[in-house]
């Protein structure tokens, strides 16, 4: 059991729960690091048939860390750390993406940034009518690299253009309209209709399930480890910005960012 994450494995059903509802469940490094050792943990795990991704608290996710990045951007070796900080969500991210078993994404709540990406990297999106989907990362000077190849995959380029450069926020029923989430259900209906997605998963054989999986991937022609890779280069980079540097500062300060026109 990681600090800021909770893996439960019973009856063929892996749980992983983001666990910091005081923060909005924001991704530091080392929850991070505990989601890639958690996937690890249950592709180890012959018994699992399904993994299930949740979270504590009202908001599902809030993105990464602002005042984890924050420290960064101060630091003497920013360069590296962010580099590093790439690397680490690019693993959790592959982990989730690789791992054999259907992967399901139980949404309350807001998933914004880095947390939209968690949820795409899962095969399966089941959300609560309180689900929203954010990209803000133009809002902040610095861009959604990482989430972007996930995001084109799952509901293709044009919808995927419209969220990330519309600024505006997908409701479930949107998302569920573009293709994003399986099914929209109530609140209080969340538990029950994951329950159902077990059930109906079970009836399927673990290894044909798994062939299948395999399958999808290779037919979009792409790589995704590849891509990951090469996003993971171009978040780093634009973490280097003046742009990037003055979005985080505004956001922390609760203030309007001062956008610098191009030379």
């Amino acid at each position: 059991m990681g600090q800021y994450t909770k893996l439960t494995i019973e009856n063929g059903v892996a749980r992983l729960l983001l666990d910091r509802a005081d923060k909005r469940n924001a991704l530091k490094r080392e929850t991070l690091e505990e989601i890639t050792a958690a996937v690890a943990a249950v592709e180890g795990d012959a018994s699992v048939r399904v993994f299930i991704l949740e979270a504590a608290g009202a908001a599902f996710c809030a993105g990464m860390d602002l005042g984890e990045m924050q420290s960064r951007a101060e630091s003497a070796n920013g360069r590296s750390e962010w580099v590093r900080d790439s690397q680490v969500y690019r693993e959790a991210l592959q982990a989730i993406f690789n791992l054999p078993v259907p992967t399901v994404a139980a949404v309350s709540g807001a998933a914004v940034a880095g947390g939209v990406g968690v949820v795409l990297a899962c095969d399966l999106v089941v959300a609560s009518r309180s689900a929203f989907f954010f990209l803000p990362e133009p809002m902040r000077g610095i861009t959604a690299a990482m989430v972007t190849p996930l995001l084109v995959h799952r509901v293709g380029p044009g919808p995927a253009g419209q969220l990330l450069l519309s600024g505006e926020r997908w409701t479930a029923e949107t998302a569920y309209a573009r293709g994003l989430c399986l099914d929209v259900v109530e609140d209080s209906q969340l538990a029950t209709r994951i329950e159902a997605l077990i059930k109906a998963i079970f009836a399927g054989s673990r290894e044909a399930l798994a062939i299948t999986k395999r399958h999808l991937v290779n037919m979009s022609g792409v790589s995704m480890d590849e891509v990951l890779e090469q996003s993971m280069q171009i978040s780093a980079a634009a973490r280097e910005t003046g742009d990037a540097r003055e979005g985080l500062a505004a956001f922390l300060e609760k203030r309007k960012p001062n956008w610098q026109p191009e030379n």
